[in-house]
């Protein structure tokens, strides 16, 4: 994990222009460098580094001998980079895993290196002998990519859009700061005055699609085919241990955040049992945050004691939550509700992992929600294909919400997150599964997930089969919500007249209620107008809901009165 940052063709002072650069510090505390491009003195790059794989050799932007002319900047980690550098007989003249982007792109150029990645990346890769730029980033946005083209041809390219919001150019700057869309990869003219013209936006993979580079795993055939019931569960098993026995790959201590949910204790213990099986000689620390004797804290316990980790615990109060909000905000950059609550929890417990401990590279549970239809909304589903096309919209949609919070929360302290439910292959095989496989049963959301893991011995059973809890309401008591917590707090700092006024002040995404409202009002101090990089709140479907947290809907209220 780490902050990018460049600048094509740049009419103010690169020395004034990259205080922006120093907006993305966090992403990467270990080192910093600035470096101009060789005959373009309005081309740049910035690179904050939080140092994972290859301590020695690993900053950047990496220039290899071989070839002078190729400038890379990247954030991510390429899984499969020895793999790749095994079949093509690449010579590599560092260790660090994107050296592999430069000899792709030698190889085969920019199509065939943005599909043969697995792993996770946001990159900038600068070809100054055949004048190119080229941007990308991983099919599900895990790593953050943000730009800025005006119509003169100004580029700027950052891990986070705060490095972007205050450059200085000639012209006024458009505003039209936006994410870099996930799955893509954009060619770029670089022009004799280092001023760029945007070529094509390609997309290089979607997440139904078996990845290019399964010819390069450390699993290359399943045992089995068929959608055998037996058979399923079985590959299930292999490709999610496979998913994360590839992310062990770390020079840093390894982490876990556990809220005591399926998905983050499967994680966990199949992380455990992995790092045992490798003799890493440390003990896996895990992370829960909650208020005193709330269901996450109490679950995660459980789940900390039967896999044997070091268990951490932080304690949440009220008044700690609510004094976050703003800077959450700030780092999040976004006021979707439902994010802004889950990542309050998420924030601090990050935190506490930077303050309190050595583990830098830190596993987590975010996706599955997502791709194995874990949001309760999801009983309500009218068919079993409606069900996947709202799996696959969500997976679309993870890099403006989960994915987003994931990242921003555990970057703001200057940790690498890694997400195994995310894996391109794990995702595509369960995307190819008949669509009836893949919906709740029995009143229990998940159901193949867990039925795939019921023999394994891996977790306890009332965890494995434990209801879906949103970690913003988990790490709360039952009695009363998070959310309940934060609207009862903001109720007193909105006004009701702000809110009748809330559609005309906020057009785009108006708030409807106080706690919406407030947040916007935080957005908006930050990144004035810049109301489009959310293009819809989160919601659930199918049911008539007015908030987003699972607790408002009638499936939780009947499971938590049973």
């Amino acid at each position: 994990m780490c902050g990018i940052w460049a600048l094509f063709g740049s009419d103010e002072c690169l020395s004034v222009q990259c205080l922006s650069a120093m907006k993305i510090a966090h992403r990467g505390p270990d080192a910093f460098r600035f470096e101009n491009v060789n005959g373009f003195t309005n081309c740049c790059f910035g690179f904050h580094r939080l140092a994972v794989v290859d301590q020695l050799y690993g900053m950047q932007p990496i220039r290899v001998k071989k070839f002078p002319y190729l400038w890379l900047c990247y954030n991510g980690e390429i899984y499969n980079f020895k793999q790749l550098q095994k079949q093509f007989g690449f010579d590599f003249q560092t260790l660090v895993d994107g050296e592999v982007i430069l000899h792709l792109y030698n190889r085969g150029g920019i199509e065939q290196t943005a599909s043969m990645l697995d792993g996770v990346f946001a990159f900038i890769l600068l070809d100054t002998a055949n004048r190119k730029v080229f941007l990308a980033r991983d099919t599900y946005g895990v790593r953050p990519l943000f730009k800025v083209l005006t119509d003169d041809g100004f580029l700027g390219v950052c891990s986070e859009a705060k490095g972007l919001i205050n450059l200085k150019h000639s012209t006024s700057l458009c505003s039209k700061v936006e994410p870099f869309l996930p799955g893509h990869y954009e060619v770029l003219d670089l022009k004799p005055s280092g001023k760029v013209a945007s070529v094509e936006l390609v997309k290089f993979h979607s997440c139904k699609d078996e990845p290019f580079h399964v010819a390069c795993d450390t699993v290359e055939a399943l045992p089995s085919a068929g959608f055998d019931l037996e058979t399923v569960k079985s590959n299930i098993r292999i490709l999610f241990e496979n998913a994360v026995r590839k992310r062990l790959m770390a020079h840093r201590r390894i982490g876990c955040l556990l809220s005591g949910g399926l998905d983050s204790s499967l994680v966990a213990a199949v992380l455990l049992k992995l790092m045992k099986e490798i003799n890493i000689n440390y003990p896996l620390q895990t992370f829960a945050i909650g208020m005193e004797n709330s269901p996450d804290l109490l679950a995660a316990r459980k789940v900390a004691a039967h896999i044997g980790s070091e268990h951490h615990e932080v304690i949440l109060n009220t008044e700690e939550g609510i004094q976050a909000i703003e800077e959450v905000i700030f780092s999040l950059e976004t006021y979707d509700i439902t994010t802004i609550r889950a990542s309050i929890g998420m924030y601090l417990v990050s935190k506490y992992i930077r303050k309190k401990t050595d583990s830098v590279v830190i596993f987590s549970g975010e996706g599955s929600d997502e791709l194995t239809q874990g949001y309760i909304y999801f009983h309500k589903a009218p068919s079993p294909e409606e069900a996947a096309e709202e799996s696959e919209r969500l997976l679309k949609e993870l890099y403006l919400f989960d994915v987003l919070r994931a990242d921003r929360t555990t970057a703001a302290h200057g940790l690498e997150l890694r997400v195994p439910f995310l894996d391109h292959r794990f995702t595509s095989y369960y995307l190819s599964l008949p669509t009836e496989l893949r919906i709740p049963k029995n009143g229990i959301e998940k159901y193949l997930l867990r039925l795939s893991f019921e023999d394994s011995n891996l977790l306890p059973k009332e965890i494995l089969w434990r209801p879906k809890e949103a970690f913003s309401d988990g790490i709360a008591s039952v009695k009363k919500s998070w959310f309940s917590i934060l609207q009862d707090y903001i109720d007193q700092q909105v006004d009701d007249l702000l809110l009748e006024k809330a559609a005309e002040k906020y057009p785009f995404n108006p708030p409807k209620t106080k706690e919406s409202y407030y947040y916007r009002q935080i957005f908006e101090k930050h990144y004035s107008g810049r109301s489009s990089w959310l293009p819809h709140y989160w919601m659930p479907r199918w049911v008539k809901a007015t908030d987003p947290s699972a607790r408002t809907l009638k499936h939780y209220k009947s499971a938590t009165q049973e």
